[in-house]
């Protein structure tokens, strides 16, 4: 992919361009697809929110808000990794309503639900509750925004070390080092 065409698609989008913006759907939604997919973890494919309805929701997010703009393609990954947890994490709250609810079609739990706190390369996998891990990413927002974004970019938006160091102006070392203390952080927290 043409970080220069994707950037120049980014901004057309952005700017309300339908051309664009499906030049852009046709650039990245293997690899937002391949993202929603790793976040199931190759669970079973009975979960009411699959990969393709989280792509599509995600992207019409992504390019129908107002504030839309662009500046390259790590930073729509960012921005695509921000959304994807959110819409995650608000369809979990949302059948967690519903159960409490007693709406009995909402009863089998998924495995959207559930989320394993790795890096995309799935070292040292810990499956986690999403709601749980939302919450816990909210107040590491307040604690360390760094170790936040850097939690979000790695395994929300599966970007390699590199691209995170760039996108954070930072050194590949401090990326690292932010992604094994904020797992640790989290882990400790989800433990407690």
């Amino acid at each position: 992919m043409d970080p220069h065409e994707m950037t120049l698609l980014l901004h057309g989008a952005s700017n309300g361009d339908r051309e664009a913006a499906n030049r852009l759907v046709q650039l990245v939604y293997d690899q937002l697809r391949a993202l929603a997919g790793s976040f199931a973890g190759g669970h079973s494919a009975n979960h009411t929110l699959q990969p393709t309805a989280l792509v599509h929701e995600a992207f019409v997010k992504l390019v129908q808000s107002p504030s839309a703009n662009y500046n390259d393609r790590g930073h729509f990954f960012a921005v695509a990794a921000t959304a994807m947890r959110q819409i995650l994490a608000d369809h979990a709250r949302r059948k967690r309503t519903a159960k409490r609810g007693g709406d009995a079609t909402l009863q089998q739990p998924t495995n959207w639900d559930r989320a394993d706190l790795a890096s995309p390369a799935r070292e040292e996998p810990r499956e986690v509750d999403v709601v749980a891990l939302d919450d816990l990413l909210a107040e590491l927002a307040r604690v360390d925004e760094r170790r936040y974004r850097v939690v979000e970019l790695r395994y929300f938006g599966g970007l390699e070390v590199e691209q995170v160091a760039r996108l954070l102006d930072v050194s590949k070392s401090t990326v690292e080092a932010d992604w094994r203390a904020a797992r640790a952080w989290l882990a400790m927290r989800l433990s407690q």
